[in-house]
C-alpha cells in the first residue's frame, strides 16, 4: 500500500524474487516505478521474523561457531545459534539471508 495515498499495489513473485521470504505484515519497502509499472523492490536491511520450527534450545548455550537450522514464519530457513528456540523473534539480514541477533 502506498503510505501517502493508501492506494493498494500488487507485486508479483517474479518482481520480488527471494525478497518474498522477508515480507510480513507492516514491512515497509521502497518500490521503484518506470512508466507507472513497478520495476524493483528495495527491502529494509534487516527484518524481524518469528522462528516457527527448530531443534530444542540448549540451556546455557552461548554464541559460537555451532549453528542449527531454523524455519521462520515466511518459510525461510536460516542457521541460528543453539540457544534460539521456537517462538522467538530474530533479526535477519535481508541481503545475505543470515541471522543477526535476537529481536
Amino acid at each position: 500500500m502506498n503510505t501517502e495515498t493508501f492506494e493498494q499495489l500488487h507485486l508479483t513473485k517474479e518482481l520480488l524474487g527471494e525478497g518474498v521470504n522477508y515480507l510480513v505484515a507492516q514491512t515497509k519497502v521502497h518500490v521503484e516505478f518506470f512508466e507507472g509499472k513497478p520495476l524493483s523492490v528495495e527491502l529494509p536491511a534487516t527484518v524481524d521474523l518469528a522462528v516457527v520450527e527448530t531443534e530444542p534450545g540448549l540451556k546455557g548455550a552461548t554464541a559460537s561457531n555451532v549453528t542449527k537450522p531454523a524455519t521462520l514464519e515466511t518459510g525461510l530457513v536460516v542457521q541460528v545459534p543453539p540457544f534460539i528456540s521456537t517462538g522467538e523473534k530474530i533479526r535477519v539480514n535481508t541481503a545475505e539471508g543470515t541471522y543477526q541477533e535476537r529481536a
